[in-house]
């Protein structure tokens, strides 16, 4: 069951793959078609719009897929514009038969295995179950290049796959979620919540936390906070 994506330290597990499989239509439905399956996942997307402020009128969705999260935000914050990022083809397509109408909401496609491109500024940055796929140093990239785009008091809210702290613990992520080693996604390039946390931190984000956790599936929030005058 591959994902598009507290615990402690643990190793970084990263499998390679000679191309990325994401932009194939068949693994794109395969995975649609099993996403309401995903244990627990509700649970984190509901705390993740906890923290969505009530006042945001732009917000960004990183490797936003069909458009699951999105539509989650953009009920919330039905005035809103939105722009959804993501590289595959496939998922575009998904995306765009998800949203017919399409009002206030821009789709850019864009790997984000390169700088993000200039999309203007946001008052949050969304992503579910994307960004583990990316290196560590791009993982980093990724959140420091999330930063600049944030107004003051906007908020980052990343609803990641993240590593367990042993491989026993793994193992038992992965039983609960019916799935054998040799099925797991080769492109998952797992990392710990503290790492991830402290770069946040590092980077400038405020109220870092990870707010909500089910085995391997985090929850990691951060604030830009508003200048002081």
């Amino acid at each position: 069951m591959p994902l598009d994506g507290c615990g402690g330290a643990s190793e970084n597990r990263t499998m390679s793959s000679p191309q990325n499989s994401w932009t194939s239509p068949g693994k794109a439905l395969e995975y649609l078609q099993r996403a309401d399956t995903i244990p627990h996942r509700a649970e984190g997307e509901a705390t993740l719009l906890e923290f969505i402020p009530q006042s945001a009128r732009r917000v960004l969705d990183l490797g936003s897929g069909a458009g699951r999260l999105l539509g989650l935000v953009r009920s919330l914050l039905p005035h809103a514009e939105f722009v959804a990022l993501d590289f595959s083809s496939a998922m575009i397509e998904h995306f765009h038969a998800a949203f017919p109408d399409r009002d206030r909401i821009q789709v850019v496609k864009h790997d984000m295995q390169n700088p993000l491109p200039a999309l203007g500024i946001f008052d949050a940055v969304v992503s579910s179950f994307a960004i583990h796929h990316l290196t560590d140093d791009r993982k980093r990239g990724v959140y420091a290049e999330v930063f600049d785009l944030l107004t003051p008091g906007g908020v980052f809210c990343n609803l990641e796959h993240v590593a367990s702290p042993s491989e026993q613990l793994h193992l038992q992520f992965l039983e609960k979620i019916v799935l054998r080693p040799d099925q797991e996604d080769a492109e998952n390039k797992l990392l710990d919540v503290q790492t991830q946390i402290q770069w946040l931190r590092e980077i400038g984000f405020s109220d870092v936390d990870c707010h909500w956790k089910w085995r391997e599936f985090a929850l990691l929030v951060g604030v830009k906070e508003k200048s002081i005058l």
